[in-house]
């Protein structure tokens, strides 16, 4: 027959007050959630960092504080904001509902028990008494001195940079009417998110919380635990032959233990010179015995080993307890997660015990504020700093409020990084360039439509230079403008239209000026201040004959006919003198692009003229990148229409992404503008951005090395893997560190089977780094796609439903349905 007793009269727990929570006993507890590292983000110098935080905070704690770590990693599933009328981002809401991760939560709970205060055991704990009477606070100097150590030991762990602390207050500990508090989170094993759910606890041969049952994993007798223990270990899926990819040394039982499951970490702060002086009486006992038993004299081995480390090094003796709390809802998962506990364990060269006669005691200890009421014969001795070493010092991927959507690389859960507005508030970086580079086939034109539709999504003005036609299926996705050169329509533009509600103001005349001097002069340095002054004369008086006359379409054709009508007249006047301003020549130089001549069409387009209002632009010059004339020349354009945009949209993002193209770029003479974009776009809240794959031209280009590089903060980078040869002069030429290199090159080492995405590694300021995923919808796919066979069959859908949304949804429902392939 089973006894039931009502939880509040053995409630630990007497009252929350003052941000503590006070226990029958009088023990006093003070709690905070902490913000650790995401997993696989730091250097074997960053976990020694973190490690070191904590042995120096738990130095501080007074004799009786309990130190209770405990990671929380419960199951949960994704859920999508609400839909939109974007389609793509509609379908990814689809394609990534419901998408299973580890929600990872850390709190730190400090226990002061008052000097009075009785030990527990296995036999004696409060869970095994029928009630509980509450006892007075006393020792108050005791509590005043561990305020002052709680305020000392959080100081250290925020210092350290990596590690936050935040105090929890009363309604987050007690919790509310209609939100859990810890408390009741840990008794009833709530989400984080989850409303306030009563359940039954059954404590008799099991631990069950209403249909949860419950196993309880212990590491608490120094002979199941590992030989040698650090800060860290080598996480092999991630590693290469060049790198250590590096895990915390308890990351196994955390973040990489895919179960819902409570990590609880204990330390106990005594008397150290009582610790001592007791196992010096043990060493004495066993060495009266070591002549009956082997196993006596190497435990007075061992404890006479402690002893002197403990002298000459002058370090503190602690108690420890670590233990793995998991559940599941299904009772024939119980042995799998025995697997999953073992397997973790024995990573760590440690030996999993399953909890069974202590368990309830152990779990009833756990309790946020209860942690002086633990079992100290399920405890072991060890110093601070091997105790630190099995404290979990990673947590779960954090995600944004907005920016580009990636996903966690451990379960793919969508995240959003913002790139830009909060790392340049923070001072993680000081310009808003990108740099982007990854091998052939890594998946750069993947990546950077997903950022390019992402930043457009939010407002900005994207402009593409591009060869290869990587971004025409999103361009038509947003209904941008296309420029591309085939014979039967050739590229066009009309750099002397002026849309509505624009004028000729210095940053159109200064365009015109240096595009008409780049047409006439073979070399644009090569002119007179005479010419210049009568080309920008001429400037300004075409624009007054338009206004005077509305019916003439301003091009460059009206404005050669104005030359030879109307200016004509300026110079016979003698206003301009014909020795300062070869007219004739000027025009029969630019000839060829008035009507009737070899480039007619260039100048003169009468369609997509509002380029500075236009918000997606993508330039295609795979056809004219080694045309001597037409490449120089749309190159100008575009960067004259790209300062345009930099200097008027005031207050708008902009950015200009150079895919490829920058290698004609610069051998068509605008080196110098790629430098002056890099130096100078962050001041009008713009984005340089530039693409390559081509490795040799990273370590051999100047412009690359001291302009790109140096002046991008944020750098993306895909598999690079191929040139691990040669590496060295890669990571050198791109300034990457050792932590940097080791995330690098642990790219898609290990994606998830049956899963084509790609992984993209994410450097900002030299000093945040991460890995990502970057998995797309096949909506989003389909219309990102470079595969020539893949585009061929999304526009023939595009055409036959009249559009290309339309065409894509049914072009992914055909795939799905097994109807179509790709």
């Amino acid at each position: 027959m089973s006894c039931m007793i009502e939880i509040e009269k053995i409630l630990p727990i007497w009252k929350v007050e003052s941000g503590a929570m006070i226990s029958m006993f009088g023990d006093v507890t003070i709690a905070y959630e902490v913000t650790l590292p995401v997993i696989g983000t730091q250097s074997i110098a960053d976990f020694e960092t973190g490690h070191q935080a904590f042995v120096k905070a738990l130095r501080v704690l007074n004799q009786g504080t309990v130190f209770h770590k405990a990671d929380w990693f419960l199951k949960s599933k994704f859920k999508p904001i609400v839909a939109t009328d974007n389609m793509l981002s509609n379908a990814a809401g689809q394609f990534f509902r419901g998408r299973a991760y580890l929600d990872h939560q850390c709190f730190i709970f400090l226990t002061q028990k008052p000097n009075s205060r009785k030990l527990s055991s296995s036999g004696y704990a409060n869970i095994l008494r029928k009630s509980i009477a509450p006892v007075m606070e006393q020792d108050n100097r005791v509590f005043a001195s561990f305020y002052s150590a709680c305020g000392q030991f959080e100081r250290i762990l925020s210092d350290s940079g990596a590690i936050g602390l935040r105090r929890l207050n009363d309604d987050e500990l007690a919790g509310t009417a209609n939100k859990p508090g810890v408390i009741e989170k840990y008794c009833f094993l709530l989400n984080r998110n989850q409303q306030s759910v009563i359940r039954d606890i059954h404590i008799k041969d099991e631990i069950r919380v209403g249909d949860q049952y419950c196993q309880l994993y212990t590491l608490s007798d120094a002979v199941d635990l590992p030989a040698i223990c650090g800060s860290r270990i080598n996480y092999d899926k991630y590693s290469t032959d060049k790198t250590r990819y590096s895990i915390g040394f308890a990351t196994p039982l955390g973040q990489l233990l895919d179960c819902n499951h409570v990590y609880n970490q204990f330390v106990f702060i005594g008397d150290a010179q009582k610790t001592i002086k007791q196992l010096e009486a043990k060493k004495l006992r066993l060495q009266s015995l070591s002549a009956y038993s082997r196993e006596n004299a190497i435990g007075r081995d061992a404890c006479n080993d402690f002893l002197n480390e403990a002298v000459a090094t002058q370090k503190l003796p602690v108690k420890a307890h670590f233990n793995v709390l998991a559940w599941t809802d299904n009772v024939s998962e119980l042995a799998e997660l025995k697997n999953k506990v073992g397997s973790a364990m024995a990573v760590m060269d440690a030996v999993v015990k399953e909890e069974t006669d202590g368990a309830p005691q152990i779990w009833f200890a756990g309790m946020p504020g209860n942690a002086a009421d633990f079992p100290m014969n399920d405890t072991f001795d060890t110093f601070v700093e091997q105790a630190a070493c099995f404290l979990n010092m990673e947590g779960g991927q954090r995600s944004d409020e907005s920016g580009v959507r990636l996903g966690d690389r451990l379960y793919g859960r969508p995240v959003y990084l913002d790139l830009f507005n909060a790392p340049m508030r923070s001072g993680l970086i000081t310009n808003r360039n990108l740099f982007c580079c990854g091998s052939s086939g890594a998946g750069k034109s993947l990546a950077m439509n997903h950022l390019l539709r992402s930043l457009y999504d939010g407002g900005a003005h994207c402009v593409t230079i591009d060869i290869g036609g990587s971004y025409k299926g999103l361009c038509q996705a947003v209904n941008g403008y296309y420029f591309t050169y085939t014979e039967e329509n050739p590229i066009r533009f009309n750099p002397f239209y002026i849309g509505a509600g624009d004028k000729l103001d210095v940053e159109k005349k200064e365009s015109l000026k240096t595009l008409l001097i780049a047409l006439w002069k073979k070399d644009p340095e090569d002119y007179n201040r005479s010419e210049y002054v009568a080309i920008s004369g001429a400037i300004t008086l075409y624009y007054v004959h338009l206004s005077e006359n509305p019916d003439v379409f301003p091009c460059f054709n009206s404005f050669y006919d104005f030359l030879m009508e109307k200016y004509l007249v300026v110079l016979k006047n003698g206003d301009v003198k014909e020795k300062d301003f070869d007219l004739s020549n000027f025009m029969y130089v630019l000839n060829p692009y008035y009507k009737g001549g070899e480039f007619d069409y260039l100048l003169n387009a009468t369609e997509n003229l509002d380029l500075l209002n236009e918000r997606f632009i993508v330039f295609e010059l795979d056809n004219i990148k080694s045309h001597e004339i037409l490449f120089p020349v749309v190159t100008i354009i575009i960067m004259e229409m790209f300062i345009s945009k930099m200097r008027k949209l005031k207050g708008k993002r902009k950015i200009l992404a150079i895919d490829e193209a920058w290698i004609a770029i610069a051998k068509s003479g605008m080196a110098n503008f790629i430098k002056y974009l890099y130096k100078t776009v962050r001041k009008f809240n713009g984005i340089a951005a530039l693409i390559t794959q081509e490795v040799d031209d990273l370590i051999s280009s100047p412009i690359i090395k001291e302009t790109v590089i140096n002046l991008s903060d944020t750098k993306l980078f895909l598999d690079m893997r191929k040139f691990m040869n040669k590496f060295d002069k890669l990571q050198e030429a791109l300034g990457l560190s050792d932590k940097a290199k080791t995330l690098l090159l642990s790219l898609n080492k290990a994606n998830e089977e049956g899963n084509p995405y790609r992984e993209i590694f994410v450097d900002q300021g030299g000093q945040q780094m991460n890995v990502y995923r970057n998995e797309l919808c096949l909506e989003e796919y389909l219309i990102y796609t470079t595969e020539e066979s893949e585009k061929m069959k999304v526009e023939e859908y595009a055409a036959k439903y009249g559009d290309i949304h339309k065409g894509v949804a049914a072009l992914a429902a055909d795939i799905r349905n097994g109807i179509n392939s790709l």
